[in-house]
């Protein structure tokens, strides 16, 4: 099917010939004739790279040209800023694009001005609660990588927010984006979609077992070089030859940095000296945006063409590597099963080391068919590649026999709802309410039979449950049953803030309980609660976290007791992460923080969002309740947010400062943006470097004036440095 054929304007479609898109693939041009262009509900269920979001894009641009709003909903926020910087290509055409990802308690109202919004499932779910006027307005709802239905983390809160949004704009069009699942004509059937379903791929994908010194297919063998005692630095090498790039998925973090490590080693062999040069510029970016050890270790394997992935770096850093691999000047990464959930980050070679990720409750485990379909989906670059090739490793034949048949020959699992249980359901009953989703028992009902859940199986089996949460919002005084259901100010406020109702509950009491209040105190309750995951409990943290318990008694609101139960050892978790926080705050240098809590520093990023969040909840409810801590919470997330001391607040609010370099300009000295703008470039240099201090006052809009051999010469912003070529940038250093 011709792109010029479509029922489109004429600019659209111009857009797309223009790019050189001529002719649809056959999956889309399948959705074409099921109605996608004439506002049918679609489920698209088919491979990586087989165009998925063309089908999103064609049906957003067609409801646009027509008045309407685009929303899509994305499971990760660096997907949503992938979507976004692509959507924004539409410009020319007039279509303006929005994103939105985090603060949850923001309306957002803003954003109404565009035409196509990209947003987190859960900052969508957000936006309903606080009834954000626009997401009224929605003609097209695009939900990526809905087969995450099945997630126990994000499942729930998916199938929840669509089920809010068809019933809030039934008129709208839905398109479902997934991944090749057993059961997609039921999410379909519950979508009320026509099914598009799928194995067609434009490059060719070779599934395999590396085993006897070669890559086994069903059809083929494909022998392979044993230059060196790594089966999987073998494969990466021999990809290497012939100009492609490996994406290598380990089951641990310590694991993707081992391998980058080893890997480096042998790839900097075949590396020309241009491209090390390549390399080396975004080796010293790295060094640049990071503080710890991780990042010393990236620079080192990224400078050799290799580098790791996962969510211990941090979100500059991961962008660096994604950025490198796409431009083709990092050969190699080795990551985490994170990057196969949506990124796009294609390579000719897939090489799957461990098949099995571990699980507290039963040890080492294998993955489902799905996870590494996902994984092997990412072989084979569009345009780039003429083939993919994704490799598992099998060290005996029993198991080259045994992966064979349950993941290269299998087919993808069914998804699940997750949402059946009260833990799941809790926060969106009160939700539900608050909105006015329902505002009775039967009403609740009725809404809950809008979900998956309620299309996989039967509807009374879930009452006892809503029953339940019912109790427990009634009993700590969110809703109220007179006359039909009703939100307190209480329960409107917790919805509105995005927090579980338990953390609401956990938040008054302990504020109730303290004795004193200090900053240990309100860090541990943020620990507390349900929305703040845990660290870890290493062997060796018992002793000192619990010797620190028994000294600082006094400001936890509640400690368990019977030394060494389950709800104790539970709690030194909190504490832990509580003491985590309490480092971060007080400035202690990321790298010593990383080191000795075992953490990465972009787990320090992540856990400084949630705390920051939780944070100013505890100022809120405190203030509404009338109990004690408004004041030192609200002091807290400021603090959190950074990392630093308060009098560094507004330093450090500038782009490309951060707590380090905020630091060392508060102690020469700086103590505002009135001193930097008043400053001497030479001396903020001294300080922080050329480069940064370039950033800094550009980012202050600030006008210099410097001497060149001894003249004077005009006065020019650091804004229009920055769009000289670099020769004339050095001359102005």
């Amino acid at each position: 099917m011709k792109i010029r054929s479509l029922d489109l304007p004429k600019n659209i479609l111009k857009f797309y010939l223009d790019s050189g898109i001529k002719e649809l693939y056959p999956p889309q041009a399948e959705a074409i004739e099921k109605g996608l262009l004439s506002g049918k509900n679609i489920l698209a269920a088919i491979p990586t790279a087989s165009g998925k979001t063309l089908l999103a894009e064609l049906a957003m641009l067609k409801s646009i040209a027509n008045g309407g709003k685009a929303l899509y909903i994305v499971p990760l926020r660096a997907l949503a800023s992938e979507k976004y910087d692509r959507f924004r290509e539409f410009k020319p055409l007039g279509v303006k694009t929005g994103i939105s990802t985090g603060d949850f308690e923001s309306r957002d109202e803003w954003l109404g001005v565009n035409d196509i919004i990209v947003a987190t499932s859960e900052k969508t779910d957000s936006l309903l609660r606080n009834e954000t006027s626009w997401m009224g307005d929605i003609t097209t709802i695009v939900v990526d990588e809905v087969h995450l239905l099945d997630s126990a983390n994000r499942g729930p809160t998916l199938e929840v927010t669509i089920a809010k949004l068809t019933k809030l704009n039934p008129d709208a069009q839905v398109i479902a984006l997934s991944a090749t699942v057993g059961n997609a004509q039921e999410v379909a059937d519950w979508l009320g979609a026509n099914p598009v379903l799928s194995e067609w791929r434009p490059i060719e994908l070779r599934e395999g077992v590396f085993y006897g010194d070669a890559i086994n297919f069903n059809d083929s063998q494909k022998p392979i070089k044993q230059a060196t005692n790594d089966v999987a630095v073998n494969l990466v090498l021999d990809t290497l030859k012939d100009g492609g790039q490996c994406l290598v998925f380990e089951s641990s973090r310590r694991n993707c940095t081992g391998f980058a490590n080893t890997a480096s080693r042998s790839i900097t062999k075949v590396l020309s000296v241009d491209e090390k040069a390549a390399l080396n510029g975004i080796a010293n970016e790295i060094l640049d945006s990071g503080e710890t050890e991780t990042a010393r270790v990236l620079a080192k394997c990224v400078k050799n063409g290799a580098a790791f992935h996962h969510a211990g770096l941090n979100p500059d850093h991961r962008k660096l590597v994604e950025n490198g691999f796409r431009q083709n000047k990092i050969k190699i990464i080795s990551s985490t099963p994170t990057l196969a959930a949506g990124l796009n980050l294609p390579a000719r070679r897939v090489i799957i080391r461990s098949y099995k990720r571990y699980d507290p409750n039963y040890g080492m485990q294998p993955i489902p068919v799905l996870e590494y379909k996902q994984m092997a989906g990412r072989a084979g670059r569009p345009r780039l590649d003429p083939y993919g090739e994704s490799v598992l490793l099998a060290r005996s034949y029993d198991e080259f026999t045994d992966v064979l048949e349950h993941y290269v020959d299998a087919k993808a699992e069914d998804i699940w709802s997750k949402l059946g249980t009260e833990n799941a359901l809790r926060t969106h009953v009160l939700s539900t309410i608050v909105n006015g989703f329902a505002s009775t028992r039967k009403g609740l009902m009725e809404f809950i039979g809008l979900t998956f859940f309620a299309h996989q199986q039967e509807i009374w089996s879930l009452k006892s449950v809503v029953d339940e949460c019912l109790g427990f919002l009634i009993g700590h005084d969110m809703i109220i049953d007179e006359n039909g259901l009703q939100p307190t100010k209480l329960g409107k406020v917790i919805s509105m803030m995005y927090i579980d109702p338990l953390s609401g509950s956990t938040i008054i009491d302990g504020l109730k309980k303290a004795d004193v209040i200090t900053d240990l105190t309100l860090l541990h309750l943020v620990c507390s609660t349900p929305d703040m995951r845990q660290l870890y409990m290493r062997s060796s943290d018992y002793e000192w976290i619990n010797d620190l318990v028994m000294a600082h008694t006094e400001e936890f609101a509640h400690i368990p007791g019977q030394y060494k139960t389950v709800d104790y050892e539970w709690f030194l978790g909190e504490v832990k992460t509580a003491l985590f926080m309490l480092d971060w705050i007080n400035e202690v240098p990321s790298d010593n923080i990383t080191k000795k809590f075992g953490i990465g520093e972009g787990d320090i990023h992540a856990f400084s969002n949630t705390a920051g969040w939780l944070m100013n909840a505890i100022s809120q409810l405190a203030n509404l309740t009338g109990v004690q801590g408004a004041d030192k919470a609200h002091e807290l997330e400021k603090r959190i947010k950074y990392g630093a001391g308060p009098e560094l607040g507004e330093l450090i609010g500038i782009r490309n400062v951060g707590r380090v370099r905020a630091r060392k300009l508060y102690n020469a000295g700086f103590k505002s943006i009135i001193d930097l703008k008043q400053a001497n470039i030479a001396v903020i240099s001294d300080i922080v470097g050329p480069k940064i201090a370039e950033k800094i006052l550009t980012r202050l809009k600030v006008t210099i004036e410097e001497r060149t051999n001894g003249t004077m010469v005009e006065s020019r912003s650091m804004d229009s440095l920055l769009d000289t070529d670099q020769k004339t940038f050095n001359d102005f250093n």
